[in-house]
């Protein structure tokens, strides 16, 4: 557990639980925590976050080149079968 000062909190002019969320969504975004572990973070429910995220057009899926290399093989290799 950190205990977050409440004088810096003050100067950021952010509460405790904003603060936790724009981390849980920074380690999100940095595919360093899952969803389910980053809502837990923010100490909010899976679908809350999923709504956070939404409202920021953060997509809660991350599709990256290699999985479309991935998926594009598969599908050929399924096509050759």
């Amino acid at each position: 557990m950190v205990l977050l000062d409440e004088e810096i909190l003050h100067e950021a002019n952010i509460s405790e639980a904003e603060l936790l969320l724009e981390i849980a969504i920074l380690l999100f975004q940095q595919h360093r925590l899952t969803l389910g572990k980053a809502a837990r973070l923010a100490q909010i429910s899976e679908a809350q976050f999923e709504q956070r995220l939404a409202q920021r057009n953060i997509p809660r899926y991350f599709y990256e080149m290699e999985d479309l290399d991935l998926d594009l093989k598969t599908l050929k290799k399924m096509r050759q079968s």
